[in-house]
């Protein structure tokens, strides 16, 4: 009875003292604050090439709506046959709905892994010199954007917001959607916001990725500018082309 207890006791103490089960590589790696910074800049290239697209893509509308609405019926039938139609499209949505929700997470999880190292906030200005404006409001140019995302969903995709809905004439809908005053007030305010976390991002892209050099600082920063300039400026010229009356 007591050789069959001293087993049993040993066989407890071997499991406990076994090692841990090692994650598969790919999680324990994003566990990691670095892996979460590689997730942060490749999710964020996606989107950054995804507003750049959207962006030109949208600048059909000076041609006309027939041009436009010819645009968004393309983008339904990319790959078909191949794929169902708008098959390629849901895919697509699919990839930046998982981006999203990593960036998302990698964000909250990196700023909790920050103040668990720096507990104590930063008591005096200097401490700021190596931040600049947009790398401290990238959390609520962040906030704004997503509240931006979802009232544009609401507006232009689903129709919810927009009284005029017609399902098929995009063309249609962004016109008598930013011939509204307060809508196209929000969509400007939106992608004022937006330029700020672009900025930081395609600043910071190169430094996540390990590409860190004094010499290229210059570079990214006239990079960072330039592509933040020019999704900005595209956005914003088609709520003001409306309210101006050159789109109508």
């Amino acid at each position: 009875m007591a050789q069959a207890v001293r087993n049993r006791t040993a066989a407890v103490r071997t499991i406990r003292s076994a090692p841990p089960k090692k994650a598969p590589f790919l999680i324990g790696f994003y566990r990691s604050a670095l892996g979460k910074k590689y997730v942060m800049a490749v999710t964020g290239l996606i989107f950054m090439l995804y507003v750049l697209l959207h962006m030109f893509g949208n600048l059909k509308m000076f041609y006309g709506p027939a041009q436009f609405n010819h645009y968004a019926d393309f983008l339904r039938d990319i790959l078909y046959p191949i794929l169902p139609r708008t098959g390629f499209l849901w895919i697509f949505r699919t990839v930046l709905i998982v981006s999203l929700v990593l960036h998302l997470h990698a964000t909250y999880s990196l700023t909790v892994l920050n103040h668990k190292a720096r507990p104590t906030k930063y008591q005096a200005p200097r401490h700021y010199a190596s931040a600049n404006y947009a790398s401290r409001t990238m959390r609520w140019s962040g906030i704004i954007i997503l509240a931006f995302l979802a009232f544009h969903l609401t507006d232009l995709t689903w129709g919810w917001a927009n009284p005029d809905f017609v399902y098929g004439d995009v063309y249609h809908n962004v016109v008598t959607s930013f011939e509204r005053v307060p809508i196209a007030i929000i969509y400007i305010v939106g992608n004022l916001a937006l330029f700020p976390h672009l900025f930081h991002g395609a600043w910071s892209l190169f430094q996540s990725l390990g590409v860190n050099n004094p010499r290229f600082n210059l570079w990214r920063r006239w990079f960072a500018v330039a592509f933040a300039t020019v999704v900005v400026v595209g956005n914003v010229s088609f709520p003001l082309a409306v309210q101006a009356g050159v789109v109508g």
